[in-house]
């Protein structure tokens, strides 16, 4: 079959808006408490999940809430602290700084500067008694936060995410081709994303329909995920 030429434009953007957010067992608690926001004990909360269980797209919709800042935890040092601190903010990825004693200290600081008076989320995939933190001040004011936690999406997520990511590329799909796919990949949204991708360009590539045969071409002859697995998006 002669295949034509597929340019690498860019997909579908991401698109973290509340509307955009699909409640289920697996992130129903977590939802919650980020909606009571106000109510956190001592203005801060860790949120903690599996890397692509959605904790950006958590973090994205508190912020707009909460009128919030974002920031990757490896991008403190050498940040304006005062101005991160005189509104909500919210530090992802904070488990990715441990050793970092730069990070640590900026972090530490951080939290010191915006409580009481604002805020704070912290994302992290762990409890912050497993990241390894060096700095026992700021150790201990981890461990005193809030937490609320994010499980891996469950298949009736994942499905809806696929659905709404085919539907953002104008891919009618039917519901055996959802469920053929929620069983063979990985339970992760950046997962479903470079799915998706891959079928798009495939399709067009070799002229043929978003269905379970080219589904059954693309993925891995045993049904492992591996092959799918990608950089998760939070």
């Amino acid at each position: 079959m002669t295949r034509q030429l597929v340019f690498d434009l860019p997909g579908a953007p991401i698109r973290r808006a509340r509307a955009d957010f699909f409640p289920s067992a697996a992130n129903q608690p977590a939802l919650t408490a980020i909606d009571a926001w106000r109510g956190w004990p001592g203005g801060k909360m860790l949120l903690l999940g599996p890397e692509g269980a959605g904790k950006t797209h958590l973090a994205c919709i508190w912020a707009d809430m909460a009128g919030a800042r974002m920031i990757a935890a490896t991008a403190l040092p050498g940040a304006d602290l005062p101005t991160l601190a005189s509104a909500p903010i919210a530090v992802e990825d904070a488990d990715h700084i441990a050793g970092n004693p730069a990070a640590e200290a900026a972090l530490f600081h951080l939290h010191n500067l915006a409580l009481p008076h604002q805020h704070l989320l912290i994302t992290a995939a762990t409890p912050p008694r497993d990241w390894g933190i060096a700095l026992p001040d700021l150790q201990s004011r981890l461990q005193a936060a809030a937490v609320t936690h994010l499980a891996p999406p469950d298949d009736a997520l994942l499905s809806a995410v696929l659905i709404k990511l085919f539907a953002d590329r104008q891919i009618n799909v039917t519901p055996p081709l959802i469920s053929y796919l929620v069983n063979r990949m990985d339970r992760s949204f950046a997962c479903a994303q470079d799915l998706v991708e891959r079928l798009d360009k495939a399709a067009l590539a070799l002229g043929r329909p978003v269905n379970r045969a080219l589904a059954a071409d693309l993925l891995p002859k045993d049904g492992a995920a591996d092959s799918l697995d990608s950089t998760p998006n939070g």
